[in-house]
């Protein structure tokens, strides 16, 4: 199995490297070898070969220095997702996907064109816990918000709505984003560490594009079950008022 990393310098807060390592872990016990390849600045990229495309969370400075460098492979990398290749975007990253990101001072740029929603840029940052539902992972996700952007068209959420928190535009919006197997969200936690299930869901995304047979019996990861567990009993709480 092999994992492109793109940008794992400038796109790597709140330790998004994280999620690559709870995915190698849990395709490790799976049986599979897993190679992450990281693309750095000036390097080729080539999406032929590859599993899994992934960018983690970077400030908003070194969002836009990424996508400038990614312009020259915006094509490539669109007709990749439009064919299926697995995809995830978190934090900051996600933004890049979209038509455009207008600026605070109304300067306007070109996003990759993958997704379809504009992202707008806000004078304050947005910053607190989320709990939401969403229909790929059957069960809640939890995460963390802190961002100074609004999202707007987004037709296909990864979460259909937020219980708890900011989502895409507003409190208790759809947050994140999905199409086909391409998914992104604004979440932190890192993402995949606070959501078993979710991190199963992206496994299962793999493993079907790659006509890989889903394993009877998953790894167990006690710990991780158990926190998350907490995690939604508590913010669940907090949602209704207690």
């Amino acid at each position: 199995m092999r994992i492109l990393h793109l940008y794992p310098d400038e796109m790597n807060l709140y330790g998004s490297y994280a999620n690559l390592t709870v995915l190698t872990r849990q395709w490790e016990a799976l049986g599979q070898t897993v190679t992450v390849i990281p693309v750095k600045q000036g390097d080729t990229v080539d999406f032929t070969d590859v599993d899994l495309v992934y960018m983690g969370a970077g400030t908003e400075r070194a969002r836009d220095a990424v996508l400038a460098r990614m312009q020259r492979f915006a094509k490539p990398l669109a007709a990749a997702v439009a064919a299926g290749l697995p995809l995830l975007f978190v934090g900051t990253a996600l933004e890049l996907l979209g038509q455009t990101i207008t600026a605070p001072d109304g300067t306007v740029t070109n996003g990759l064109g993958i997704a379809e929603f504009a992202v707008t840029q806000t004078a304050t940052r947005i910053v607190g816990d989320v709990l939401g539902d969403s229909g790929l992972c059957g069960e809640p996700v939890v995460g963390f918000m802190n961002k100074c952007t609004h999202l707007t068209g987004v037709t296909t959420p990864l979460i259909s709505a937020c219980r708890l928190g900011f989502g895409n535009a507003a409190e208790k919006d759809g947050e994140g984003w999905r199409k086909g197997n391409a998914l992104g969200s604004e979440l932190t936690g890192p993402l995949l560490v606070k959501n078993p299930a979710l991190l199963r869901a992206v496994t299962e995304i793999v493993w079907n594009y790659k006509e890989i047979p889903l394993p009877e019996t998953w790894p167990e990861e006690p710990y991780a079950a158990a926190g998350y567990a907490q995690t939604v009993q508590q913010l669940t709480l907090r949602a209704n008022g207690g």
